[in-house]
């Protein structure tokens, strides 16, 4: 059910809005306020889905009514009712971030389709933001350990920056994770977060996959198509597994984050992109490095700031929490009730070998949750877990 607002001062506009809204939708929830003092205080107070208020008021005109309410409630969109002598203050209003303007009398179309249209995008509005929460739950970094402290600390501090970040650390850590946390917290999180697993694309695609191809470039290129770079513009470019990207691609992407420009496959022409680049690797790069198989320069250009993710077995101590979160997360994927882990088998957890890190851990949660008892205790563990204790 939509709750519109309609303040305004003259009561026969009122009541010719409410009537045509009224009869335009019956699950409309239609609140009246007859100034705009007493129409700020309802907002204050009140959620609403939409507002439609006149400009020329007693007590605070419409203006102010405006710049009040987008101050304390800034996404509610606000439709601005003007008279015929208001009609160049309602277009300026544009700029103060009113939704639109209708003029008096109201045109029962126009007037219908601005409301549909401005609750539509506050639906949109509603939707992006719940399904934003839903990736963020998703991503979220679980664990009070000093090591994931430690990197908390650093995302902080780095993330409302443009600094390139590589994130280094073995398989399984959530090296994924990270990177997801650093867009979420940057000032780009409203642009877009794309991720490229470097490691499997094979070598001959991965240019095209960065940067684009031209039709004709290659066998196969039927059409013009947009690489990686352009996709992520304005947002987030998350290069996993870079160490396994091959030195020719290596070389165009340390040209892009040098020019901040990219050429298309097949295209001779510069392609302006405003990227910021976050690495990831299991690979010790300085190795790769002796060994000619990483360039040098890369490697300096992408490390400005270096965020190592430790294996599980050195925080330990967080597997609880984990074990917590896995079960809640798996539990609502499934449709089931979530589980409760006993503290034997906790403790069993705890001191298992995990060589495949945080994503074996959730493997093994998973197999728990599925297979187990309707509490989890220390036989299920041993029966269905199928890891070793560390000697």
């Amino acid at each position: 059910m939509s709750r519109i607002l309609i303040i305004e001062d003259e009561e026969a506009i009122r009541r010719v809005l409410v009537k045509i809204l009224s009869e335009e939708n019956a699950s409309y929830e239609l609140f009246e306020a007859s100034d705009g003092v007493s129409g700020l205080n309802m907002v204050k107070n009140n959620n609403f889905d939409l507002i439609l208020c006149d400009i020329k008021m007693p007590k605070m005109d419409g203006v102010e009514v405006l710049e009040n309410i987008k101050k304390i409630k800034e996404q509610i969109p606000i439709v601005m009712i003007s008279g015929h002598g208001d009609l160049e203050t309602a277009i300026s209003t544009m700029r103060l971030g009113a939704y639109d303007y209708i003029s008096k009398p109201p045109d029962l179309n126009r007037l219908l389709n601005t409301v549909r249209n401005a609750l539509d995008r506050q639906k949109l509005i509603f939707e992006n933001k719940k399904l934003k929460q839903i990736i963020s739950k998703k991503y979220e970094m679980v664990g009070d350990s000093e090591p994931m402290l430690h990197i908390k600390s650093i995302i902080d501090k780095v993330a409302p920056t443009n600094a390139r970040i590589l994130v280094t650390g073995p398989n399984g850590t959530g090296k994924e994770l990270v990177a997801h946390w650093i867009h979420q917290k940057s000032n780009r999180d409203k642009g877009p977060m794309v991720e490229v697993n470097c490691a499997a694309i094979p070598s001959e695609l991965i240019e095209s996959e960065l940067f684009g191809h031209t039709k004709g470039a290659f066998t196969n290129a039927i059409k013009d198509r947009e690489g990686k770079f352009e996709a992520a513009n304005d947002g987030t470019l998350f290069l996993d597994e870079i160490g396994d990207m091959s030195l020719s691609a290596q070389a165009k992407v340390l040209r892009a984050l040098q020019e901040n420009r990219i050429q298309r496959v097949g295209s001779d022409k510069n392609v302006k992109v405003n990227v910021r680049v976050i690495a990831a690797t299991n690979k010790n790069l300085k190795t790769e490095i002796t060994k000619g198989r990483f360039r040098e320069d890369l490697y300096h250009r992408l490390a400005v700031i270096l965020i190592e993710v430790p294996p599980l077995e050195k925080r330990r101590e967080d597997i609880p929490k984990l074990v917590k979160f896995f079960s809640s997360q798996i539990a609502n994927e499934q449709g089931i009730s979530v589980k409760k882990f006993s503290h034997k088998s906790i403790e069993l957890l705890k001191g298992f070998d995990w060589t495949g890190n945080i994503r074996e851990l959730r493997n093994v949660v998973e197999r728990l949750i599925i297979l187990g008892s309707d509490e989890i205790n220390a036989n299920d563990v041993i029966k269905f877990s199928k890891k070793a204790l560390v000697k």
